[in-house]
């Protein structure tokens, strides 16, 4: 755990300022198509929220427009009752299925985001990171040669650096080899450990009952259901999750 980082250590409290997330008749239309339609959502701290659906239902921009990347055309987003502001997004982190990374060495492209900290911590919280992400070693390399694996590693250990409240996580796990799947997952238990809480978009069924406590189930930009992910996954109430499931496509 990075319970050595002041910022760190004030996660559980600065929690309470940014959760829950309450998302109510959020909307987003495009080119006369309606891409999402009525969410309310309310995103609490602690467990970690995976959300499911067929493609196209509108999971990643549902995560784009928590992160404040986007701007929703209708409906309301609050982060513990306060509206939006840069402040508060900037407690939140994305890491995309293709990770953003600068043409830095491995060290640096994690220093970048440290500034704020002297240059002893900034080693020793890098050290810790790269340690977390089995990517020791490695810290003079080019960021751009590492493999994908490492690559996405290296953009959740940057991540991390930045304490963030709240962990957006868009595919962190596709086109990866298991081997290198099982690498990311392990960060993000860490981040779960370090209470952080955990949003995540997969497709990846075995992954999401292994990491969620709670599944977002959307369906052609609706959300068709929310429930504990043990329950979710033993007997769905949906039909759009049965029909998920079981491989077929409603219309």
């Amino acid at each position: 755990m990075l319970d050595a980082s002041p910022a760190a250590t004030a996660l559980a409290d600065g929690a309470a300022r940014l959760l829950p997330i309450r998302l109510r008749g959020i909307c987003f239309a495009d080119g006369g198509r309606q891409l999402l339609d009525s969410i309310d959502l309310d995103i609490a701290a602690g467990s970690r929220t995976v959300i499911l659906g067929p493609n196209g239902s509108g999971k990643s921009l549902l995560l784009r427009i928590i992160d404040g990347l986007v701007a929703p055309t209708a409906g309301t987003i609050t982060f513990a009752g306060a509206p939006p502001a840069p402040a508060l997004y900037a407690r939140q982190a994305l890491v995309l299925q293709r990770p953003m990374l600068l043409r830095r060495s491995v060290a640096d492209n994690i220093r970048f985001v440290l500034g704020h900290l002297g240059r002893a911590e900034q080693d020793d919280l890098i050290a810790r990171l790269l340690s977390d992400a089995k990517l020791s070693g490695l810290e003079r390399q080019p960021a751009r040669l590492l493999s994908g694996g490492e690559q996405q590693r290296l953009a959740l250990a940057r991540a991390r650096a930045t304490a963030p409240l709240v962990l957006l996580l868009d595919e962190p796990t596709a086109s990866l080899d298991p081997a290198s799947a099982q690498g990311v997952e392990e960060i993000v238990r860490k981040a779960h450990e370090d209470d952080t809480k955990i949003i995540l978009v997969t497709h990846d069924l075995a992954l999401a009952r292994r990491i969620a406590d709670e599944v977002v189930f959307l369906h052609a930009g609706r959300i068709a259901e929310v429930a504990r992910a043990d329950a979710f996954f033993r007997s769905p109430l949906s039909k759009e999750a049965r029909a998920y499931f079981e491989g077929r496509l409603l219309v």
